[in-house]
Formats: C-alpha cells, sequence, structure tokens
C-alpha cells in the first residue's frame, strides 16, 4: 500500500490537472460565446444571398450555371472529387476529430479518386501519418476562422472547379444541431441542385415583378454563387469551431468531475493510511511502556 507521501503527492498532482482542466473549461466556453455572436452577425448576409438566388430562379429557372447540374439530372458525375475537411488543430475534445475524419475516409472508400484539402493541424497529422497524400492543407484557420481564410479557402476550391480539374466537391464538417447535440456530416458543396433553392423566403411568395440582369442572368448567378460558396464555407467554419468548442467543454467538466472523484478517493485513502500509521505509532509506544513495566518489576 502506497504511503502517506506518495497519497499526498498524488493528490496534489489530480488538484494541479484540474486548475487546468477548469481553466480549459472557460476558455473553450468564452470561444465558444464569441463564434456564435460572429456566426449571427453574419447570418444575415448569408441568408440575403440565397434569397437572391431563388429570386433569380423565379425569373429565369432554365438559366444554364456550370455551379447546378443540368436540369432533370442528379447523377453522381465521373472525375475527380474535392474533399473539404474541417478539423481541430489539436484534440482534448472528444470525439469531435475522429468523427469528422471518419465522415472523410468513408468518402475517400466510395470514391478513390478524391483529392483532400484539410483544415486542422489534427486532420492533417491524421492522413500524413497514414501516408494519404493531402492537396493542401490550410493552416491556422481552425482556431482562427475569418471571412478572410472562407475566400482564400473558396478561391482554391472554385480555381480547382473552374478548370474542371474537380468534378465535385465535398465538404466535411461538424454541425451543432442543438446545444446538447453535434454531428459531423458530409454535404456537395457544388455543384448544387436547382431544388436547393427552390423554397421561397417569407414574404417573397408576392414578388412577381421581372427583373432585368445586366450583361445577363448566368453571369449575374455565376457571380452571386462564389459569393455564396465563400458564405456556405466560411458558416462550416464557424460551425465547426462552435462544435470543437462544446466538444472541449465537455471533454474538460467530465475530466473535471472525475478529478474531483479520485480526489475524494485519494482522500479516503489517504486518510486511511494517516490512521493506520498512527494506531501502529500507538501500539508500539504502548508495546514498549508495557515492556519497561515489565523489566522494572522484575
Amino acid at each position: 500500500m502506497a504511503g502517506t507521501k506518495e497519497i499526498k503527492t498524488h493528490i496534489e498532482s489530480v488538484g494541479e490537472t484540474r486548475k487546468i482542466t477548469n481553466a480549459m473549461y472557460l476558455i473553450a466556453s468564452t470561444k465558444l460565446r464569441r463564434a456564435r455572436q460572429e456566426l449571427d452577425q453574419t447570418r444575415p448576409y448569408f441568408e440575403a444571398l440565397r434569397g437572391e438566388i431563388r429570386r433569380i430562379f423565379r425569373t429565369a429557372y432554365n438559366v444554364d450555371s456550370r455551379f447546378f447540374y443540368p436540369m432533370g439530372s442528379d447523377a453522381p458525375l465521373k472525375g475527380t472529387y474535392g474533399c473539404l475537411l474541417i478539423t481541430a488543430d489539436k484534440g482534448l475534445a472528444g470525439a469531435y476529430n475522429q468523427n469528422a475524419i471518419r465522415v472523410a475516409q468513408e468518402l475517400l472508400e466510395r470514391h478513390p479518386d478524391t483529392k483532400l484539402f484539410v483544415v486542422g493541424e489534427y486532420g492533417r497529422r491524421f492522413f500524413d501519418q497514414r501516408k494519404i497524400p493531402i492537396e493542401h492543407s490550410f493552416l491556422y484557420t481552425a482556431q482562427n476562422p475569418t471571412m478572410a481564410r472562407a475566400r482564400e479557402i473558396s478561391a482554391l476550391l472554385l480555381d480547382g472547379f473552374d478548370r474542371g480539374e474537380l468534378k465535385e466537391i465535398y465538404l466535411i464538417y461538424t454541425d451543432m444541431e442543438s446545444a446538447m447535440s453535434a454531428q459531423a456530416r458530409s454535404t456537395r458543396l457544388l455543384p448544387f441542385h436547382r431544388t436547393h433553392f427552390a423554397g421561397a423566403p417569407a414574404g417573397e411568395g408576392a414578388m412577381t415583378e421581372r427583373f432585368e440582369f445586366y450583361p445577363d442572368v448566368g453571369t449575374v448567378l455565376n457571380s452571386v454563387m462564389r459569393s455564396y460558396v465563400t458564405g456556405f464555407i466560411y458558416s462550416a467554419l464557424i460551425d465547426s469551431f462552435c462544435c470543437e468548442q462544446n466538444a472541449r467543454m465537455t471533454a474538460m467538466d467530465n475530466a473535471d468531475r472525475n478529478a474531483g472523484k479520485l480526489l475524494g478517493e485519494l482522500s479516503l485513502q489517504y486518510n486511511r493510511v494517516r490512521q493506520a500509521a498512527i494506531t501502529q505509532e500507538i501500539t508500539e509506544i504502548s508495546a514498549g511502556a508495557r515492556a519497561q513495566r515489565q523489566k522494572k518489576g522484575r
């Protein structure tokens, strides 16, 4: 059985670790709150773009655009795919990274001819260790998702799409469905299907006026779609960042609870060992005194 010194050292070590996990919990909660604020601030712009695309389709539904499947078609295209995977720069976030990577591996199994574009140091290390080639890795983006970084990612993906090097582009990120639930999902970023913009936003159903597009409706739609893709990527970056911080808060909270439970067990063990040592010391003193009395009585 460990002595009081070893147990006391263990208690101090667990206590120091608990301070770290508690600090990480507070940091994650602060980052989560800020990220949600940023997402709420950009959401109106993103929804406005979506509304304008719907307006264009109401005016000219048959418009041709490379960003959309041809009319009446949704069959998978043949050729090289692109996959933008969003992970974190570090672990200590439960199964957040593993879930997103698992979805990416499933896509690679279904379509081996896929180029990987990875956000996050965790994902980059995972595929490097397994000798799986990465087309491009975006550094420092996972911990600092901004619209500028989303434009950088969007420009690279759209360049490959415009040149025909990438026939379809998939986005794998973690979606926070609610405050207590998050799920890694794969969504096709390009090309879109027209039904994605079929519904009309509230209040626009009565708009029947015709619009004039310059130089033509196709050029306008393609220009708006580039901004929409950037907004979609930025929304996914922020959403994933929120899920990462939420997962880290959960992991740190569990670690804090386990540390508290372990401290209780160690304190009980420490008291028992200390009590046993005191009892043994008293027994030895009593035995010594008894021996002295017997010696004097002879």
